[in-house]
């Protein structure tokens, strides 16, 4: 990183140099906060789904028998989409 003088800098300038620095810091920010959510899985098992929800595989059973989350059954084997199960919670506060 260079030096900067303030002697010789206008207020304008100065908010420009700030702004600046600021950016590229947000941005580094931002992209790590990105790239645990771009390496999520994208269906979950039952036990996964439990886990990640914090609530016992009864409940999880129970969620799905009131449909507030939707299973995908292969065979004999259920899966949860990960981005469904983040959508239901952010929405799960908006009165109907």
């Amino acid at each position: 990183m260079g030096t900067v003088q303030l002697i010789s800098i206008s207020p304008t300038e100065l908010a420009n140099l700030i702004n600046e620095g600021l950016k590229t810091h947000i941005e580094k920010l931002s992209s790590n906060l990105i790239k645990p959510h771009q390496e999520e899985k994208e269906f979950l098992t039952r036990k996964e789904t439990a886990k990640f929800l914090q609530i016992s595989l009864v409940c999880l059973h129970d969620w799905v028998k009131k449909g507030i989350i939707i299973p995908y059954k292969l065979g004999n084997r259920t899966y949860f989409k990960h981005s469904q199960i983040v959508e239901s919670l952010l929405n799960s506060n908006k009165v109907v």
